[in-house]
């Protein structure tokens, strides 16, 4: 039989994937290590069961011990699956910038999860730095991991992760890129593939609100460049002590708009369902494209899953609110009409009264009110198939023919997502403004709006 003793021996040998369509500019061949194959889905497994079975080497982590660490989640989640099969506790601090997902996948794998404030200094008692470091001196057998400058971390990625690519690539590998955080991954694998060849270039991604590409140019550690930034996983407000910049040959920084759109790219238009960070390594890839040539072999990075980010990077609303995701809502509909007022009719007006409206404003749908209440609804075309049924019909109230209210949507829905709404049977939404004035969108409404 073949079989693993226990999870930890599916770490690593993650797949080498060519990208075609995100990286379709580039004159050379780009390649994904997607390290979302390993169980802990993400590259962080290899340097936490590192960073455990070095501190078992030298005595620091004892039978029943507690491990304690400050995580952005990923390497929580593989010190954690250590922990189950090794028999530990474990105390994570996080911070409330960290997706949800990722807080509950740790609870689920029996961790406590502490959330602290993300706009704090790291020195700031309040900081998930000083609070896994507060524990560690408070609870009895325990273990601060520390993977900022634990150098396990950089070693795991030396041992395993820079050979792994150096035989994927057959050695022909020219650039590595990676969003760098930690410094581990790009230090150890750098370093790895610089041994092999010098002449590989190693490319480093950061985030606008990290000080780590001012570092890198000045050797400053520049305070004025931090700012508060909502990409996960990369970017520092301080240097780990795992970073060798000698190994790194460029820094670029990425918006965080333009990592998460990239991630949802990827996810679409190559399959590979990434997260934040391997959007930020992308997007970095193409703003240094004009240093590639068509001799060039690159490999990025992708450090997660996409799962971690469900409700963030992958969700419309948490895009559209912070401005990352350009699309056309019921709000830019209405706001293109340029006020022009809802044509409506009341419930104990005549269809004829309907009829004359439709002609007089060229409209197919009109909202059936009972005072200023929305009640119904009258279309065109279900009034055509009444009134052939029975002329006489004309002289009727409009509450006798009406049909159904059209549905309500909010303002802010995209477009896109009218389909669900508007059908065969039903030819428009109702929505209402801020001021609580109401407004339809139709089929026609909508056609406009996509080929515009």
């Amino acid at each position: 039989m073949k079989f693993c003793n226990s999870i930890l021996e599916t770490i690593g040998n993650t797949p080498l994937v060519k990208l075609h369509r995100v990286t379709a500019g580039l004159p050379c061949p780009v390649f994904a290590k997607v390290e979302f194959f390993n169980p802990g889905n993400s590259i962080k497994d290899r340097m936490a069961v590192k960073m455990v079975e070095v501190a078992e080497q030298q005595g620091l982590l004892k039978p029943g011990g507690t491990i304690i660490e400050g995580t952005s989640g990923n390497t929580g989640m593989g010190l954690a699956l250590a922990a189950v099969i090794k028999g530990y506790k474990c105390i994570f601090t996080t911070t409330d910038k960290q997706s949800k997902e990722k807080v509950d996948i740790l609870k689920a794998v029996g961790a406590e999860v502490i959330v602290c404030p993300t706009n704090v200094e790291p020195e700031d008692p309040r900081s998930y730095y000083s609070v896994s470091k507060r524990l560690a001196t408070e609870v009895p057998n325990s273990f601060y991991v520390n993977q900022y400058d634990n150098l396990a971390n950089r070693d795991a990625h030396y041992e395993q992760t820079g050979p792994e690519i150096w035989e994927q690539t057959d050695g022909k590998i020219t650039h590595l890129v990676v969003a760098t955080g930690t410094g581990g991954t790009i230090t150890g694998t750098g370093k790895f593939l610089k041994e092999k060849n010098p002449d590989i270039k190693v490319w480093a991604i950061d985030s606008y609100g990290s000080l780590l590409k001012k570092y890198f140019e000045t050797g400053e550690q520049d305070m004025s460049e931090v700012y508060p930034y909502i990409t996960e996983g990369i970017g520092e407000d301080f240097v780990p002590q795992n970073y060798d910049m000698s190994v790194i040959d460029a820094f670029t920084k990425v918006t965080d708009k333009d990592g998460a759109v990239m991630a949802r790219r990827i996810t679409k238009e190559e399959g590979i369902f990434v997260g934040y960070s391997a959007g930020s390594a992308i997007a970095g890839l193409l703003q240094l494209k004009a240093s590639l040539k068509p001799t060039d072999v690159v490999v990025v990075i992708f450090h997660d899953s996409g799962s971690r980010y469900v409700g963030k990077v992958y969700n419309d609303q948490w895009m559209m609110e912070r401005g990352f995701l350009d699309v056309k809502t019921v709000k830019d509909v209405v706001n293109g009409r340029r006020n022009q007022p809802l044509v409506t009719i009341q419930q104990e007006e005549k269809v004829s009264d309907v009829i004359t409206k439709m002609k007089k404003y060229d409209i197919e749908h009109i909202p059936v009110l009972h005072n200023q209440e929305v009640v119904g609804s009258i279309s065109e075309n279900g009034l055509f198939i009444k009134l052939i049924d029975d002329v006489n019909l004309k002289d009727a109230q409009v509450k006798q023919v009406m049909q159904a209210k059209f549905p309500e949507v909010k303002m802010d829905t995209p477009i896109e997502k009218l389909s669900s709404y508007i059908n065969k049977e039903n030819g428009a939404v109702l929505t209402r403004d801020e001021s609580g004035n109401a407004h339809i969108v139709t089929k026609y409404d909508i056609i406009q709006a996509l080929g515009s």
